[in-house]
């Protein structure tokens, strides 16, 4: 059987979607799965052995460049020559959707009431209900196993293998971990300004754990704001630009993972690294909560079906509880 999984973006979601893969190969091992994916998110997919293809679209270049429009449909179409048995919209996007029709005839989705956009269940003829508040994890786990019969119940998900990969990453980011010293990968930005937990207090968590710390940054802005950051304290080093292979790396060798609510601090709770995510205007349900992955949340109530971006709650979230938490995950 061959499937054809559509999970466009964005960083955090694909990752929380992945974890169902493992354990749909370990129940039937023979199973290709090919991955259409926005080819500036192909990276968290790269080296995945439960993963024959990634397939890549760039829908996103659509709002600048509409010529290229045909050109998208044309390598969909191309994709659609693997003849999937099965494609499984796992977005639930009405652009999901579509690329999901294109792909195949069997298509499998989140039905009206789940859907992020109900519109999106018109394309699907295997459909899935799950509440849009669930957990996020679970409900990626379910969309992805229920169209092939497979159930993923929350004890394995807690007891997963790690399943995100790296290779041939840059060997400079290794120049930047200690020996001598506890590294800690700290992640300050994200989509929204009001998910990003202020600079001044990841510099007072920084001092008062006076270990390695490294603040990741993935635009001009927050390298500024790093930048900042390592001249208050000089226990805290900005790294260099890196791309998604490895960002993989640097957390997989990180003792300790600190950040907002976004895609790269998921990354250690894939890898089964020690994290803190601190939560403003987003729910805790997207992410699950273990003895080394801890949440910290605002005290702002959150609409998930409705979320506030002028919520800046985050702000107000004592860093001593931070500070409190990372002592208690890290082996001082």
């Amino acid at each position: 059987m061959r499937i054809a999984i559509v999970k466009l973006s964005a960083l955090g979601d694909i990752v929380h979607a992945m974890v169902a893969l493992q354990f749909i190969k370990a129940h039937s091992p023979s199973m290709q799965i090919d991955w259409i994916v926005e080819e500036g998110f192909a990276g968290i997919l790269k080296n995945n052995p439960d993963i024959n293809a990634i397939l890549t679209v760039n829908l996103k270049s659509l709002k600048n460049n509409k010529n290229g429009f045909f050109q998208q449909i044309k390598n969909i179409r191309h994709y659609a020559l693997n003849n999937y048995d099965l494609v499984i919209d796992a977005q639930g996007l009405i652009k999901s959707a579509v690329v999901a029709k294109l792909l195949g005839k069997r298509i499998a989705g989140f039905d009206a009431d789940s859907a992020r956009e109900k519109a999106a269940a018109w394309f699907y003829h295997d459909k899935v209900a799950c509440p849009y508040n669930t957990n996020t994890i679970d409900r990626n786990a379910l969309i992805l196993s229920s169209p092939l019969g497979v159930n993923i119940t929350p004890e394995q998900i807690l007891n997963k293998k790690p399943f995100l990969f790296f290779r041939d990453e840059n060997q400079q980011l290794y120049d930047f971990l200690l020996k001598d010293r506890l590294n800690i990968v700290m992640i300050i930005g994200s989509t929204w300004d009001s998910r990003n937990y202020p600079a001044d207090k990841f510099v007072k968590i920084a001092q008062a754990l006076q270990q390695n710390c490294l603040v990741v940054w993935g635009n001009d802005q927050e390298r500024k704001k790093a930048e900042w950051m390592s001249l208050q304290s000089d226990t805290i080093k900005v790294t260099p630009g890196m791309d998604l292979n490895s960002l993989k790396a640097l957390i997989a060798h990180a003792d300790l993972l600190i950040g907002n609510d976004t895609g790269p601090t998921h990354i250690a709770w894939a890898l089964n690294k020690p994290s803190i995510t601190i939560f403003g205007p987003t729910p805790v349900s997207r992410v699950y909560q273990t003895c080394i992955n801890k949440v910290v949340k605002s005290a702002s109530i959150v609409n998930p079906y409705k979320l506030n971006k002028q919520d800046y709650s985050i702000g107000k979230i004592n860093e001593n509880e931070i500070i409190r938490l990372a002592r208690s995950l890290l082996p001082l």
